[in-house]
């Protein structure tokens, strides 16, 4: 059992959301097994919608989704579960929840619908002000993620955004505004949400704006999946430093804000019980974590990558060394899953040309060995359920960084397959799921961990990017019909553990009433 009597009386529980992503799908009886009556809407979470209203911008995921065969099933963000509109009807529910604080990110278009080359969007600010505003006469402490994916689609057609080194300059005019506009009033400020997946995703596999990519991994029209996403994530993580510079010279000494980055961090294992195994589990985590972490802590990419990928690897400038060192106040982790890493130079016959190359640094990594998954997969095929590797991704961190905080930025659960109603309320799974993770993150603070929060992922049913709608996230469900905010177990479950309801409240009130429809 996992109580929150466990963490520490300043330990901050909350839910995380970004602006771009949304959920919105028709689903008759053809993916519900309920009457064909009865047409359900799933709820979408670019939570804002509000799709070029009031000055917005067009940004890169506008345009990437409004492209046939790039979403499941075409769908887009243009509608939403109109945050825009009803974020006070929102902000009630996160206050019975009882969480301590709601993670969000700022849609770059709403404030610079065409980045530095356009005016500031005043409709924006006096929108995120509200947001800002209203989450703290409910007593919720805002946490600020600055970019999340989506930025404005004229940087792509002018520059070619992340892959130039004029995105730093954008991006850190972008961060001064928003420093700027809502610093008094916003205490913690994570730059850039994970980009190593942003990298992977548009650079490699090709399947996120801008579509780069080269084979084996796809046939894009244009890309080098070996050399641009390390580009990409030289580009970014120069962009957070000359942002923290910013920040820490003429913001932090007044606002008294924090900032640092969130990125993607799995957990490895090795694959055999041997020495070559034990390397790839060194190599898999320098290749995703250290990656990022390395030359925000020690200015530097880490020796493995310099190791393995050579003159393809970007290098630093003394300058840059000092402007990245000790940039960040804490890091933000979102974790899902657990891989056991394949060394590929010895156990080659366990491995393809995909998976030795890019970012990978010669090490496959994969959910089953000898046929047996490492542990219950969710609706994303490459998400196993290992409640460990919570402690042992923030094992790591502590290891490699000991004197940096961690807040736990994302962690959640989606069920393998689009369900009824009543089971979709009645979400047992996640209910397990975010118990042992929350409990393996306990065990961890215990050794001496420094991990300050938890956000779950989602606060609603969300459009998880091009992979659509069918992965559910949320604690909460959203009637399109009526545009109802519907709990499920898990937000009850979960409130429970923050000291409001009970998950039979849940079973009393909102399962039989589903059920009789």
């Amino acid at each position: 059992m996992v109580q929150r009597s466990m963490f520490p009386k300043d330990f901050i529980f909350g839910v995380a959301t970004s602006a771009y992503q949304a959920f919105l799908i028709s689903l008759t009886s053809r993916f519900l097994q309920i009457s064909t009556s009865l047409v359900v809407w799933l709820g979408l979470l670019k939570v804002e919608g509000a799709y070029l209203e009031d000055g917005k911008g067009l940004s890169n995921w506008d345009v990437f989704s409004h492209t046939s065969g790039n979403t499941v099933n075409n769908e887009n963000g243009d509608v939403a579960d109109d945050h825009y509109h009803r974020y006070e009807e929102d902000f009630n529910i996160l206050d019975d929840l009882g969480v301590d604080a709601y993670r969000f990110s700022i849609s770059w278009t709403r404030i610079l619908p065409r980045g530095r080359f356009g005016k500031i969007n005043p409709s924006g600010i006096t929108f995120y002000n509200k947001i800002i505003d209203n989450l703290l006469l409910k007593g919720i402490e805002p946490f600020v993620t600055i970019h999340h994916f989506d930025y404005p689609q004229e940087l792509e057609e002018r520059f070619g955004a992340w892959l130039s080194p004029l995105m730093q300059d954008d991006f850190v005019h972008f961060a001064k505004i928003c420093f700027e506009e809502f610093g008094d009033r916003v205490k913690h400020w994570i730059t850039i949400n994970e980009p190593n997946i942003f990298s992977l995703r548009a650079y490699v596999q090709g399947n996120f704006p801008p579509e780069h990519c080269s084979p084996p991994f796809g046939n894009c029209s244009t890309g080098n999946s070996d050399v641009e996403p390390l580009i990409v994530v030289h580009n970014m993580l120069l962009s957070h430093a000359k942002a923290a510079q910013l920040y820490r010279h003429q913001f932090q000494p007044k606002q008294h804000g924090y900032l640092g980055i969130a990125l993607c961090t799995s957990s490895f294992v090795p694959y055999r019980d041997d020495k070559f195994s034990r390397r790839a589990v060194e190599r898999a985590y320098a290749n995703e974590v250290a990656w990022i972490i390395d030359p925000l802590v020690y200015g530097n990419y880490p020796s493995l990558m310099r190791k393995y990928h050579g003159k393809e690897l970007p290098k630093f400038t003394k300058d840059e060394v000092k402007l990245l060192k000790e940039s960040v106040d804490f890091v933000g982790l979102n974790h899902y899953t657990t891989f056991y890493a394949v060394d590929c130079f010895h156990y080659s016959s366990e491995c393809s040309s995909q998976d030795n190359r890019a970012i990978k640094g010669f090490v496959k990594t994969t959910g089953f060995r000898d046929g047996i998954p490492i542990g219950e997969q969710g609706n994303n095929p490459r998400f196993f359920t290992v409640p460990q590797g919570m402690e042992l991704t923030v094992d790591y961190i502590k290891m490699r960084y000991p004197d940096i905080s961690i807040y736990i930025t994302e962690n959640g659960y989606a069920p393998p397959t689009l369900l009824n109603v009543p089971e979709i309320l009645h979400d047992v799974k996640r209910v397990e799921y975010l118990r042992t993770y929350i409990a393996a993150l306990g065990r961890a603070i215990r050794k001496g961990a420094k991990v300050k929060g938890y956000f779950a992922w989602s606060f609603m049913d969300n459009f998880e990017w091009s992979d659509g709608y069918e992965p559910t996230y949320g604690l909460y469900y959203v009637d399109r019909t009526t545009q109802k905010r519907i709990p499920k177990l898990s937000a009850y479950w979960y409130a429970g553990l923050l000291g409001n309801h009970s998950p039979r409240q849940y079973l009393i009130a909102n399962q039989q009433k589903y059920e009789a429809q």
